[in-house]
């Protein structure tokens, strides 16, 4: 199948110099890139947030009533926001 596509000009002529050196095509050269970008994709594993969560106490008795405000207030005290 015949198909238009923009590569860069720097990457043409790497792509270029590859082919001529491994005695193959251009196209060829796409066609395994292409190859090797899909593969890559379909084996990676899908990404998982692993659980940080941990056990405490909760909040400290200072902030069991406070707002988030005042909790942030402290958290950034001395800092530039």
């Amino acid at each position: 199948m015949l198909m238009t596509i923009d590569i860069a000009d720097a990457v043409l002529a790497d792509a270029t110099r590859f082919a001529a050196k491994e005695g193959t095509t251009i196209a060829a050269v796409v066609e395994d890139g292409l190859r090797m970008a899909m593969q890559g994709r379909r084996s990676r594993a899908p990404f998982r947030l692993r659980d940080a969560s941990f056990r405490g106490e909760g909040l400290w008795s200072e902030f069991k009533n406070a707002t988030w405000e005042d909790i942030r207030g402290v958290a950034y005290a001395g800092r530039a926001r």
